[in-house]
C-alpha cells in the first residue's frame, strides 16, 4: 500500500484507487478470512495429533491448535485470544473445536508446551483419552535456563541424547541420572527437569514409531507457523483494537497452512494408528508388541 501512489502514478492510464481503498478492501477480505477459519467443519479430520501453543502479540495473547491427521497431513484447527493463556482461554478453544465437529473422545497424542492451563484443559476435555507429549524443545529450555551461556550448551547435550534414546525404559534411566547431578549442581534446575519428566516420553512409553518422534515430540510444526505469521505481521506498525490483531493473525495462520506439507513420516500412520488403538498404559506390553 505504501508504494502503490507512485506505482500507479507511472502507467499510462492510471485508474481512482487510492490507499484507503486497498485498506478497506483489505478489512473486508481479511475478515472473511476469519470466519472461514473460526467457522470451518472439523467433522472429517481423523485426529492422531494435537498440538497448542501460545503466541503474543502486542500484549494480546493468542492460543492455536494445529491439527494432524491419519494421512499426516496438518490442518490449523483454531485459535482463541485473551490477554493470558489461561485455563478459560483453552477450554473455550477446545469448547469450540468440539462444537465444530472435532473428535476428541478417541486417543490421540496432544503435544503442548507444558503449560498448565492447557494441560488442565485437556484432561478436563478429553480425560485419558490425551496422551500428554511435553514438548521436549521446551523442556530443554526450561532446564538449560538456570544456567550461564557457558554451560547451557552441555546440558542441553546431556538431555537431547537421553530423549534421543529409542527405548522408554532407558531413556527414564537417563533422565533419572540427569537429575541426580542437578540436585549436587542446581537443584532449581533439577526441580524443572523433575516436574512432567515421564509425560516429555510420552511418545517412547507408547512406542511411537522412530520415523514420527521427531515430530511429535515437539511443538515445532505450530512454532513454524507463528514463525510465518511474525514474516507476514512484521510490516504493522501500530496495532489497533483485537480486531485488528484477529484479522492479521488469521490471515497469517491461513497462508502458513497453505504451505504445510504432510509430516515427515508420514508413511508409517497406520502403525501409529494401531498403537494408539491398542495401547493399554502398559509400556512393557508395548514393548513386547513393537
Amino acid at each position: 500500500m505504501r508504494g502503490y501512489d507512485p506505482v500507479i502514478r507511472e502507467r499510462d492510464r492510471a485508474f481512482g484507487l487510492s490507499k484507503s481503498s486497498i485498506s478497506e478492501r483489505f478489512v473486508l477480505a481479511s475478515t472473511e478470512q476469519v470466519n472461514t477459519l473460526l467457522k470451518r467443519d472439523l467433522s472429517k479430520i481423523n485426529l492422531c495429533a494435537l498440538m497448542i501453543d501460545g503466541v503474543e502479540y502486542c500484549g494480546e495473547h493468542f492460543v492455536v491448535a494445529l491439527g494432524i491427521d491419519q494421512t499426516g497431513a496438518k490442518t490449523i484447527l483454531g485459535f482463541h485470544q485473551g490477554a493470558t493463556e489461561n485455563q478459560q482461554i483453552c477450554d473455550q478453544l477446545l469448547n469450540g473445536l468440539a462444537g465444530r465437529g472435532l473428535k476428541l473422545k478417541h486417543r490421540f497424542i496432544a503435544v503442548i508446551d507444558g503449560g498448565r492451563a492447557i494441560h488442565a484443559s485437556l484432561k478436563k476435555h478429553c480425560g485419558e483419552q490425551a496422551l500428554v507429549q511435553r514438548c521436549q524443545l521446551h523442556k530443554r529450555r526450561n532446564v538449560t535456563d538456570h544456567f550461564a551461556d557457558d554451560q547451557k550448551k552441555y546440558w542441553d547435550r546431556k538431555l537431547a541424547n537421553a530423549y534421543d534414546l529409542l527405548n522408554y525404559q532407558d531413556a527414564k534411566r537417563a533422565l533419572h541420572q540427569i537429575h541426580h547431578e542437578l540436585m549436587g549442581v542446581n537443584p532449581s534446575a533439577a526441580r524443572s527437569l523433575d516436574e512432567g519428566l515421564d509425560e516429555a516420553l510420552t511418545v517412547h512409553r507408547v512406542g511411537v514409531p522412530v520415523e514420527l518422534r521427531k515430530v511429535l515430540r515437539t511443538t515445532n510444526p505450530i512454532e513454524s507457523a507463528f514463525s510465518r505469521v511474525e514474516t507476514v505481521c512484521r510490516n504493522v506498525k501500530r496495532w489497533r483494537d483485537g480486531n485488528h490483531r484477529e484479522r492479521w493473525i488469521a490471515s497469517a495462520l491461513i497462508f502458513a497452512e497453505q504451505k504445510f506439507r504432510r509430516i515427515v513420516g508420514c508413511k508409517t500412520m497406520p502403525r501409529l494408528i494401531t498403537i494408539l488403538q491398542s495401547y493399554t498404559g502398559d509400556p512393557k506390553k508395548v514393548e513386547r508388541t513393537a
